[in-house]
């Protein structure tokens, strides 16, 4: 096997190290909080497409950089930011699941319209489906914000978490409206998001798979209630949402009634890669290696300690191995040859890894790792202390880990279905 990328890939190399010694010192933090972009986050992003180190194939009539599939330029670019410590760019999930999603299956009018603004830090319009002169035509109405667009995802609700194809908001059509009744859970950034790409129940009379649509729903409609839930990171990350009598536009709709199951999945799919993406673990890694050099016990950096070095060499493996891992899905999908049971691993794999990472820097900060809050103690703001219990919550989130091989025994490896409990 010849690992060399050749000369071209290594001067394109070059090229990224040579940017990121010039710019990289305008790279917000990595330990940002979460919520709305900063102006110095949306600079850096619209920096980054310029250059083509994001959005890299979004095509530049929906604002990327439109440059063609390139697998070992993208791994390049993921390699030289990581070890320099700098932000890739805004995420989130607009960017890491809708996008691709609308490139995928949305109308040419649905990509102009959402993408740019999603992607990069433009005025955009987000209220007024129901205005009387405005319709679908969104720039016909004044602005009433300006920066990026912000998404969340109305999937789960209370009794429909696993078995997401059993949810029962539903949506009714009066003349060109739907009207939507229901509720969601565990909607994260549902409290700052702009937008809200939601299942709903349309066809009451359908299979349950064959009656869910996909609809593009501004969060300031009336009829919307936002309830934060506080989890045990002390933050209100997730939020309960009520709709009441909620009106919107037919024509805001991806793909056909009844289709929503169809496009779901292949939202579902980019967010398995995002949960496990493995940017974000060599990230964790590089903060955790700087960690391990600054502090000390008895004069001695931890990094210096065999515990502590073994225990970071271990996770180092890992985390190579989900980015080799990653090359052969970038591979495989620009080869048309990708199978199911590479892409099912990420997310379990990726999960269990970021926690595992989060737990080594709470260990080794000794004492200081169990404080938490406002403690002039807390190192990095208590960024670990957050991440080592919110990182527990990914490994729920997104279907959890016992739902996960589940998935990947019956569909990937062909195994029987588990056996249903019958009741006495």
């Amino acid at each position: 096997m010849d690992l060399r990328y050749g000369k071209e890939y290594e001067d394109f190399r070059q090229e990224v190290r040579a940017f990121l010694a010039k710019h990289g010192h305008k790279s917000p933090s990595l330990q940002g909080e979460m919520g709305r972009p900063t102006a110095q986050a949306r600079e850096w992003q619209a920096l980054l497409i310029e250059q083509g180190y994001a959005a890299r194939t979004i095509p530049r009539q929906y604002g990327g950089y439109g440059g063609e599939p390139d697998v070992l330029k993208s791994v390049i670019v993921d390699q030289e930011f990581d070890q320099a410590g700098v932000s890739k760019g805004l995420s989130g999930q607009g960017i890491s699941m809708l996008v691709p999603t609308l490139l995928e299956l949305g109308t040419e009018e649905q990509k102009q319209r959402w993408i740019r603004p999603t992607i990069t830090g433009e005025i955009f319009w987000c209220q007024g489906y129901s205005e009387p002169n405005a319709g679908s035509d969104l720039a016909s109405l004044p602005p009433i914000a300006a920066g990026t667009v912000i998404w969340c995802q109305g999937f789960s609700e209370p009794s429909a978490g696993s078995d997401l194809a059993s949810l029962q908001t539903r949506a009714h059509v009066e003349g060109d409206e739907f009207v939507i009744n229901g509720q969601k859970i565990w909607t994260s950034s549902a409290h700052f998001s702009d937008m809200m790409f939601v299942l709903v129940r349309t066809e009451a009379d359908a299979p349950k798979h064959m009656g869910i649509s996909y609809l593009l729903l501004p969060m300031t409609t009336p009829g919307i209630e936002v309830r934060p839930l506080v989890t045990m990171t002390g933050d209100a990350t997730f939020n309960e949402v009520f709709f009441t009598d909620v009106r919107l536009k037919t024509d805001q709709i991806v793909a056909r009634r009844g289709d929503g199951w169809m496009v779901a999945n292949a939202t579902l799919k980019h967010e398995r890669g995002m949960l496990g993406d493995p940017s974000q673990s060599a990230n964790l890694l590089h903060q955790v290696t700087e960690l391990l050099t600054s502090e000390t016990v008895d004069g001695v950096r931890l990094i210096d300690s065999p515990l502590y070095r073994d225990r970071l060499m271990r996770l180092q493996a890992r985390v190579a191995s989900m980015q080799w891992h990653s090359m052969r899905l970038l591979t495989n999908t620009l080869k048309n040859e990708l199978e199911l049971m590479p892409i099912l691993v990420v997310k379990l794999i990726g999960t269990h890894l970021n926690q595992d990472i989060c737990a080594l820097a709470i260990d080794a900060l000794g004492e200081l790792g169990i404080l938490y809050d406002q403690s002039k103690y807390l190192r990095a703001m208590g960024m670990w202390q957050s991440r080592y219990m919110f990182s527990l919550g990914l490994i729920i989130g997104g279907g959890t880990s016992h739902i996960q091989k589940n998935i990947i025994s019956e569909r990937g490896l062909g195994m029987p279905r588990e056996p249903k409990a019958v009741s006495a």
